[in-house]
């Protein structure tokens, strides 16, 4: 919930949020058909699931006895002022199950199942991510991941087929990526470690993709409105291109689009499909040769990045 001003008066609004949203959100503006699996429960839960349903992303909800993550934030002032936030209540053994056998059975049936991250790290489980990669991949689902820390980690030990990390996440993971050689070192032992392809975004600069080749991957660019929500764009827009079955180069020419125009509005992860295939044509796909240093470049294991985010 947001206060905003309008005249004189308060102007109030109800969003849906969250990363998951914002991955479908993208994804049905893209035009192809997607689920959100998810728990919900309490009064915030009967309010978020209808908000979602009303961006055209179907919903498949198990229920849980909490509520929902919610806040409220003032920004009459032109800042962003919290005045309370609730945060998620960690899921039942039964409420994990329940949310596991969900998403399972849907991801099974669908081409390709995107993998986002928990508003709190006691959600559930960590090794759920593990699991579910690991089942998906083995019965022929394309999981994209869009993760970091602990979740990170799982998922790439069960198997995905693209990881997309900001640059500034890996960095709090306790990453050596300082310099582009230490980035790549990073990139190439993630991609060992469980990732057929690894995308990194990071921020103003061009985004780095790794499959068998090394790329930049530029878009235009533009004046920035709002930057949040143009990582969850842009792997959604990786997602419904690996799903219509295009090419990992049109892939990423689509995810750096919706990435790129989502920085000019304010809604996060929104986009209108028909622009965003547009400026696909803009984005450039630059080979990189793989930077060589006189040494080996020290870099940590998903496990260890894992390790060092772990609260102690």
């Amino acid at each position: 919930m947001t206060i905003e001003r309008k005249a004189d008066a308060p102007d109030i609004h109800l969003h849906a949020g969250g990363q998951g949203f914002w991955l479908a959100r993208m994804i049905a503006a893209l035009g192809m058909p997607v689920t959100l699996c998810g728990s919900f429960g309490g009064e915030t839960g009967v309010v978020v699931r209808t908000l979602i349903e009303q961006e055209g992303v179907a919903v498949l909800g198990s229920n849980a006895d909490a509520g929902n993550a919610a806040y409220i934030h003032d920004r009459r002032s032109g800042d962003r002022v919290a005045i309370a936030e609730m945060a998620p209540a960690p899921l039942s053994r039964h409420e994990v199950d329940d949310l596991y056998t969900l998403t399972l059975v849907e991801g099974i049936a669908a081409d390709v199942c995107v993998l986002g991250g928990p508003a709190a790290a006691d959600v559930l489980p960590v090794d759920t991510y593990c699991r579910l990669a690991a089942d998906l991949t083995r019965s022929g689902t394309k999981v994209v991941a869009d993760l970091s820390g602990e979740p990170m980690a799982a998922a790439l030990e069960g198997g995905v087929a693209v990881l997309k990390v900001s640059l500034e996440d890996l960095l709090a993971d306790g990453a050596r990526a300082g310099t582009l050689e230490e980035l790549v070192a990073t990139m190439r032992a993630l991609q060992r470690s469980g990732v057929e392809r690894v995308v990194v975004s990071r921020g103003d600069r061009p985004a780095l993709a790794l499959a068998t080749e090394l790329l930049e991957v530029a878009g235009p660019r533009l004046e920035p409105v709002d930057v949040r929500g143009t990582g969850d764009a842009m792997t959604a827009g990786m997602a419904v291109a690996l799903a219509r079955g295009e090419t990992w180069e049109e892939a990423l020419r689509l995810g750096a689009a919706a990435g790129t125009l989502n920085v000019t509005r304010r809604g996060l992860a929104t986009g209108n499909r028909d622009q965003i295939e547009r400026l696909a044509a803009c984005v450039e796909l630059r080979p990189l040769a793989e930077p060589v240093t006189a040494g080996q470049v020290a870099t940590a294991t998903p496990d260890e990045l894992a390790a060092r985010a772990r609260p102690s």
